[in-house]
């Protein structure tokens, strides 16, 4: 059936998310709760929400609102029919009733629920009734969190699942996996027990939290929030709401309840207010100390708070074959938490889905994780996992596993999409070349580069693996969450740390020549951005010959956030781009001062649709709502392209002084009103220099490597500077800019 109207009931924050995320598929949705005044609030706060649920805010226009007692008629034009009240069962099965009395014959009705099973929820339901009733257990942030769990039952229509199914992957771009009626489903059952488990092990083994959030997090392919960060995220209060519905829900035998039996402290914690980032803090807390804002943690054993302290374990990279055979207590502590979660995960199978492969899949999509717990044992390989193990009791998969012998047993990946997707494609494609920050695979007769650096932040290994690549046609594309935060601020502090600024001119000339090398290759280069696409990963996405971006990205140069310029083309991209404006024709400085203002600021953007504007991205340029759909759609850019040629380089004409003149007013007038400090005249003054073409006339026309060469000057003379270094140093230290 075709998904034209929809109706969410409940505006809270699911039924808000998941309203605003049917306005960016541009499908209209009535929005109904007990009051219309309790809608119209919602409307307002989809509207004004950061991160922003919409696309765009004129996407609001799709959202109509009511009450449920003087607007129920809008039911009966729905196709599909939503329900997100409050988790009550006596609540739903009365709105359940009035759906099903108001609704047209055949519409879909389905539940947002995360935790009570659909024998309950249908229990009064008529047998036809409940062919077209299911849970569409969405996750939160809906615009951002790519997993659907569609939990079906015996009763449903198997033909209307996977019409709804496809509605949510193609309109809503939603990793829609089917799964049985069984409690958590498949993310939350998988996801809670793991966190349980990481955090009863860290208390078992005396660990403290930052130690336990630093071994679960980064190097296992988890979240850097970890366990006890992640319980302050959630709300500690809410977490053990969770708990009390599983245990309700699962059997006694049932491995769950070992991990869920109530941990005196967290008690305590509630009691005290200490819910987490919503009350007083929690496992965390920001505490003042001198008019200076410092982060405590908890001590698992005395109870008390003191200064969090950092952990390093030496490993920026996911290794969970290094980190389970350290010599240490991280590696003894790793290994209890991942052996545990891939034995309760495979203990699980054939019961709660008979595609094990859909288990990793919530895990990365509803997560966030970077392998779910049966590639991690595909990781360590089943043979040296076994011999570590011991004994299997009870667990069909693994008894069967073990006795195959079998090491490859993984086989396909996604295997609840038919989209061709990356994941799919690098399973077969052949990995020609590697190093510490990139992968290069040869897919056909093109070639994939994949960032692999903490949030694939860019470094000379990066850009050799780029230039590498453009033997073939290139597609630049990632499946980690990010494309690239930017150029390695570490990496490049390392040489400054060290008095070496010749290795940071070296790399930045090396950054310049590659992004040249692929803006001129002989062979089409695209990049497929989603998640963060910021400075230096921008300028490698502008210096390509196409785009297909995810619709959830955030991107912009933002270097004069930490004291520098952009040094990568970024600063002569976006002049070439506002030069081809119908208003840079009548005034040649027009395109120079929007550039001052974009990079000035630091201006992002969160949608294509709010980078078109800043020219970030083109008309032209590919908007995928389904990051699944990325890859074949940069792969049919290739293909269309066969004939490509590329562009002839750019030549500009700038005014030179009496633009920077233009330039430096306009900072004089953010330094009175103290917008900017010293160092910011600083930085402004040089990204005047650049955008005004420094030494230069309007009758001169500068070429592409004079501008690269004003960029890199400006760069120079910036990073050599302690109030540069110094707001890169605090960039590092505490994520949050320093105004200097």
């Amino acid at each position: 059936m075709e998904i034209k109207k929809v109706v969410v009931i409940g505006s809270g924050t699911m039924g808000s998310g998941i309203a605003a995320h049917l306005c960016n598929a541009d499908v209209p949705v009535t929005l109904l709760d007990l009051k219309t005044e309790i809608s119209e609030k919602a409307r307002e706060r989809i509207h004004k929400s950061r991160p922003p649920l919409l696309i765009d805010k004129s996407k609001i226009n799709n959202i109509k609102v009511g009450n449920i007692n003087e607007d129920f008629d809008t039911v009966k034009d729905a196709d599909w029919i939503v329900e997100a009240v409050v988790e009550r069962i006596d609540i739903k099965h009365d709105i359940y009733s009035k759906i099903f009395k108001n609704r047209k014959e055949g519409a879909i009705v389905s539940s947002n629920t995360s935790s009570i099973p659909i024998k309950v929820l249908s229990e009064k339901l008529t047998d036809n009734e409940k062919k077209d009733f299911c849970i569409t257990h969405f996750f939160n942030p809906v615009r951002y969190m790519g997993l659907l769990e569609i939990v079906k039952n015996e009763n449903n229509d198997l033909d209307k699942i996977n019409s709804l199914k496809i509605f949510c992957e193609k309109e809503l771009g939603k990793g829609a996996i089917v799964c049985n009626d069984t409690p958590g489903f498949l993310g939350n059952r998988i996801g809670v027990y793991a966190m349980q488990v990481a955090m009863t092990e860290a208390i078992k083994m005396k660990l403290s939290i930052e130690e336990a959030d630093a071994v679960f997090g980064r190097p296992m392919g988890i979240p850097k929030t970890g366990v006890f960060g992640l319980y302050d995220l959630i709300g500690i209060d809410l977490m053990v709401d969770v708990l009390k519905s599983f245990k309700k829900e699962l059997p006694e035998t049932d491995d769950f309840q070992n991990v869920a039996k109530e941990i005196p402290l967290i008690t305590k914690l509630i009691n005290e207010g200490y819910t987490g980032r919503k009350g007083k803090g929690g496992f965390y807390r920001i505490n003042k100390s001198n008019n200076d804002k410092v982060l405590e943690a908890i001590n698992l054993d005395t109870e008390k708070y003191s200064s969090s302290k950092k952990i390093d374990l030496k490993m920026d990279t996911v290794d969970i074959v290094g980190l389970i055979n350290r010599d240490d207590k991280y590696g003894k502590y790793s290994w209890s938490v991942i052996s545990k979660i891939i034995t309760y995960a495979s203990s699980l199978v054939p019961g709660i889905t008979d595609k094990f492969n859909d288990i990793d899949e919530a895990m990365r999509l509803g997560f966030n994780w970077a392998m779910g717990p049966f590639e991690m044992l595909n990781e360590i390989g089943p043979k040296n996992f076994f011999e570590r193990l011991g004994q299997i009791k009870n667990n069909k998969f693994l008894e069967n596993l073990s006795k195959s012998n079998e090491e490859n047993f993984y086989g396909k990946r996604q295997l609840y999409t038919d989209i061709e997707t990356l994941g799919k494609i690098k399973s077969y494609a052949m990995k020609i070349d590697k190093n510490k920050s990139a992968n290069i695979y040869r897919f056909k007769d093109y070639n994939i580069v994949e960032f692999t650096t903490k949030a694939n932040a860019l470094d000379y290994n990066s850009m050799d693996c780029l230039k590498n690549a453009t033997d073939k046609p290139l597609i630049i594309i990632n499946e980690s969450m990010q494309f690239s935060a930017g150029v390695n601020l570490s990496y490049t502090m390392d040489f400054v740390n060290k008095g070496d600024l010749k290795s940071v001119e070296k790399f930045i000339k090396y950054f310049q020549e590659t992004c040249k090398h692929l803006k001129y290759s002989k062979f089409p280069v695209v990049s497929a951005p989603s998640g963060l696409t910021l400075g230096g990963g921008f300028e490698v996405l502008v210096q390509s010959n196409f785009v297909a971006s995810h619709t959830n990205i955030v991107v912009g140069l933002v270097e004069t956030m930490v004291g520098l310029v952009p040094a990568g083309g970024g600063c002569k991209e976006m002049l070439w781009r506002w030069s081809q404006s119908e208003e840079s024709k009548k005034d040649p400085d027009f395109a120079p001062l929007k550039v001052f203002e974009i990079i000035g600021y630091g201006k992002t953007a969160s949608s294509p649709i709010e980078a078109e504007p800043l020219k970030y991205l083109m008309p032209s340029d590919k908007k995928i709502m389904n990051r699944n759909s990325l890859f074949p759609t940069a792969l049919k850019l290739i293909n269309d392209n066969k004939n490509f040629i590329p562009d002839t380089e750019c030549k500009f004409k700038l005014s030179g002084k009496p633009l920077k003149d233009k330039m430096i007013k306009l900072l004089e007038k953010l330094y009175n009103d103290n917008v900017i400090l010293d160092h910011g005249m600083t930085v402004g003054s040089e990204l005047a220099n650049v955008l005004s073409g420094g030494d230069t006339s309007i009758d001169k026309t500068l070429s592409e490597d004079e501008l690269y060469k004003l960029e890199l000057d400006s760069f120079m003379r910036l990073i050599e500077t302690k109030k540069t270094q110094d707001r890169i140093n605090h960039t590092l230290t505490t994520g949050k800019p320093l105004i200097n």
